[in-house]
Parts: structure tokens; C-alpha cells; sequence
């Protein structure tokens, strides 16, 4: 069994940041206090921080990967093939802006995924992939 893992993130806004993980992603809430917030992350617990200098060190580096500047740190969850393609439709209908545009990766080699990344509100990078064959997801 896959155990859950457990991710803490800042945000400059607390309200924004609540509404954009549980309305956009589609997050359930869990407990919160006035300075966070629990969420179901597709089975992880993400929470959110408030941390009013989250912006200020946001400054984020990357590297190339198949001719895109892969923004590093991100983070994210891999999902079911029909799961990942309702999510992009949700955050196209919300009007999200894509770092990188939804796109299939390494087609036709070992590790062939559908990936996407864009921004939460504070700027805290998101990757969310899928594999047609969850076998492919450790191959070389």
C-alpha cells in the first residue's frame, strides 16, 4: 500500500489560496486554523500556510526537459489517464494560465506521460502527469 504523503506549503493569501485548492483542483478541506488549511490532495494531505512574504522569495529556477523550462521546486500527484484530461478541462474553463501547456511526453519511448504545469496563487509550481500504463512510471 502507498502511504500518503504529507507536503506544507506558504501562501500569501490565505482565502485566494483556500478557494483556488478547493474550487480549481477540486480539493476537499479539511481542518484549519486562521493561519492554515488541511486538503485532500487526491489522497495526500497538502496544506496550506499563510506566510505574508510567501511572494518575496518565489523566485523559482528550472531546468530543460524535452525543450521547456521545467520550473524548479513544483509538485504535484501523477493521476488516472481520465482524471488528468478532467482536470485540464476544469482549469482551462477557470481560465488557469499554463507554464507548460498540457502535452504528451517522451511519446512513444519507456515513460511516455500526458503532463502539465501552472501556478497556484502565490506562484508555488504544480505538475500534474498521468500514465497510460502506471507500469511505465519508474522505467528507464
Amino acid at each position: 500500500m502507498l502511504t500518503p504523503f504529507h507536503l506544507a506549503i506558504p501562501v500569501s493569501n490565505l482565502e485566494e489560496a483556500r478557494k483556488f485548492y478547493r474550487e480549481i483542483i477540486g480539493c476537499s478541506e479539511g481542518r484549519s486554523d486562521t493561519h492554515w488549511v488541511d486538503f485532500d490532495f487526491f489522497g495526500h494531505q497538502l496544506v496550506i500556510h499563510f506566510d505574508e512574504h510567501a511572494k518575496d522569495y518565489r523566485e523559482l529556477s528550472s531546468n530543460e526537459v524535452d525543450g521547456h523550462a521545467v520550473p524548479i521546486p513544483h509538485f504535484g500527484v501523477v493521476l488516472e489517464w481520465n482524471v488528468w484530461h478532467e482536470l485540464v478541462k476544469r482549469l482551462k474553463e477557470a481560465g488557469i494560465k499554463f507554464g507548460i501547456e498540457p502535452y504528451i511526453r517522451f511519446k512513444g519511448l519507456p515513460g511516455e506521460q500526458a503532463t502539465m504545469f501552472f501556478y497556484d496563487p502565490t506562484g508555488n509550481a504544480l505538475e500534474f502527469k498521468s500514465f497510460k500504463d502506471f507500469g511505465q512510471l519508474f522505467a528507464t
